[in-house]
């Protein structure tokens, strides 16, 4: 497995369940490779930052905007995570 094809899998990974093999591959990857293991840390990281985002969109009380623009805001953000 090259970079490109761990990146391709550890962006897959945020989205779905990667198979056993897939799995196997890439964390051999990434045990070996420090760019790619670096690049997986960053992706979980920006996940958590913006699921946080996300939440405290939905509960800042000192937004000034429509409770459905908020909702719509909170909604498309929430998109990129799930």
């Amino acid at each position: 497995m090259d970079c490109k094809q761990a990146s391709q899998l550890i962006s897959q990974s945020l989205d779905r369940r990667l198979s056993l093999r897939e799995r196997l591959r890439l964390h051999y990857h990434t045990f070996i490779c420090e760019a790619c293991k670096r690049f997986g840390q960053h992706l979980h990281t920006l996940r958590v930052a913006i699921k946080r985002m996300n939440e405290n969109v939905e509960n800042d009380t000192n937004v000034t905007m429509p409770s459905e623009t908020k909702a719509r805001i909170a909604k498309s953000i929430e998109s990129f995570v799930d």
